[in-house]
């Protein structure tokens, strides 16, 4: 008797977050777990995730920008991919962050909604805050969209 493969969804979109995560080759990702990136809304139109300060600063206490640029990647790249599901896959092309203000504890949270959603590459602009709703962050990525492998 032989196993079969789970037949793949018809869309991304209609996933919970736990099977998107499921779906996904690399689940959430060994970055995002290190980093304690949690999914909080996923979907092409508004990607939500939660990142704790601690343990992501830099040398003065202070949320490290490059954390925010992986938390900011994560959500334009899943609301891509996405968007771009079955038929292409997302890849980073190009990312920016202007950090407004420093945050040294509790949670940021991170919020992705589109620019662009075309048939060949898509832009999200990301707003990370913290606590307070004090914006932490923004940044924006672009993916291309490539054909999706075959079999």
């Amino acid at each position: 008797m032989s196993e079969t493969s789970p037949t793949p969804p018809e869309s991304l979109a209609d996933l919970s977050i736990d099977e998107l995560i499921a779906f996904l080759p690399q689940g959430n990702g060994r970055l995002n777990d290190k980093m304690g990136v949690q999914l909080v809304e996923v979907s092409a139109e508004r990607v939500v995730a939660t990142m704790p300060v601690e343990g992501n600063t830099q040398p003065f206490g202070l949320l490290h920008g490059g954390a925010s640029v992986v938390l900011a990647e994560t959500l334009g790249s899943i609301g891509s991919a996405i968007h771009a599901y079955p038929a292409k896959i997302a890849v980073g092309v190009d990312i920016n962050a202007t950090h407004h203000r420093s945050a040294t504890e509790g949670l940021v949270t991170g919020v992705a909604t589109p620019i662009h959603l075309g048939r060949s590459s898509t832009s999200y602009e990301v707003v990370i805050t913290d606590e307070q709703g004090r914006r932490v962050c923004t940044s924006r990525i672009t993916c291309a969209l490539l054909d999706a492998p075959q079999g």
